[in-house]
């Protein structure tokens, strides 16, 4: 197939998927492939992250879930394009929609910001605590906030416009593949005794995949909403400049500080998970109280964001597919 066909059918593919995405979300009953990619890195974890070499043994997560993401179905959607090029087109489009989550993340920040506004701490509490990993029994309605604010804005680009980014290149198991390895890294990436070795991979890989996607996605976050926001573009840029780097993550720095100086409110500080406690880096300027009515800016400027990050792909690859038609 001529690679302007490709990169027509990737763009036919994501728009397919961003319409299921809004039109469906993520049933909790349907069958979805982040499960499976759970179950094999479970696997890989009960069977290699033990005795020696545990470094060099962390790379079977991510093998096997290539294999799967890009061998398996890459070869299975080949076979759909064989029988018919639109069928082709839906079962990608179908598969996309299965790696990004806007729905279902503004739907989890809702479910904070509902009882949160209704002055029902406790509930906005164990809200929170099904987004976050953090200790959530004790926050105040500002650490709440904070708490929904700061995953929101750090899920946009994992959950949302990382998959849209690596399919336009390589359509659904590209995409497929990136939310594999964001999976390892939520699952095995973490910096204790356990993991610190086995996890390495993970965590290494997911940054490097991300790099890109992370800061334009904060790009086209500032551009969305910069004509709501009360900060001008040299202020908002200003702090990503200042702030994004502080961030223990390469890259959720970059999408925290945009959103922080979009509201004009200070993220990150004390956090406390399982009793014990972690100090973030400070990002923003504290010019506005973290309040309830935050939660739904967050989501303006997610949506806005993705909107933005959407047309840039779909001109993008629209301006190939003409350049290279023949």
């Amino acid at each position: 197939m001529d690679i302007s066909l490709i990169i027509f059918a990737h763009l036919a593919a994501i728009v397919l998927a961003l319409f299921i995405d809004f039109i469906v979300g993520d049933p909790e009953h349907w069958p979805h492939p982040v499960r499976f990619f759970g179950a094999q890195i479970s696997w890989c974890d009960r069977l290699f992250n033990r005795g020696k070499h545990r470094k060099l043994k962390g790379i079977t997560p991510p093998l096997f879930l290539f294999f799967w993401t890009v061998i398996a179905s890459g070869i299975f959607i080949y076979f759909c394009y064989h029988l018919s090029y639109i069928f082709g087109i839906v079962i990608e489009g179908l598969l996309i929609s299965t790696t990004i989550a806007r729905t279902s993340l503004e739907k989890a920040a809702l479910e904070v910001h509902e009882p949160l506004h209704a002055e029902n701490i406790d509930g906005a509490r164990a809200s929170v605590g099904m987004i976050v990993g953090r200790d959530t029994d004790m926050l105040s309605k500002g650490e709440v906030t904070r708490a929904t604010v700061e995953t929101v804005a750090e899920n946009v680009s994992d959950g949302i416009t990382a998959p849209l980014f690596f399919a336009l290149f390589g359509g659904a198991p590209l995409a497929l593949f990136y939310r594999a390895v964001n999976t390892c890294d939520s699952m095995v990436g973490y910096k204790n005794k356990q993991y610190m070795e086995f996890g390495y991979c993970s965590a290494r890989l997911d940054d490097l995949l991300n790099l890109i996607p992370s800061r334009t996605t904060a790009f086209a976050l500032v551009l969305g909403y910069i004509h709501k926001s009360k900060y001008t573009l040299k202020e908002v840029l200003s702090i990503v400049k200042r702030d994004a780097r502080k961030h223990p993550s390469p890259n959720s720095g970059f999408l925290e500080s945009a959103v922080a100086g979009l509201l004009g409110v200070r993220l990150g500080g004390v956090n406390t998970y399982k009793g014990v406690v972690s100090h973030r880096a400070l990002m923003g300027n504290p010019d506005q109280e973290l309040k309830a009515s935050m939660i739904k800016e967050t989501i303006q400027i997610m949506n806005r964001g993705v909107l933005y990050y959407s047309v840039f792909i779909l001109i993008g690859g629209g301006l190939f597919v003409a350049l290279t038609w023949s």
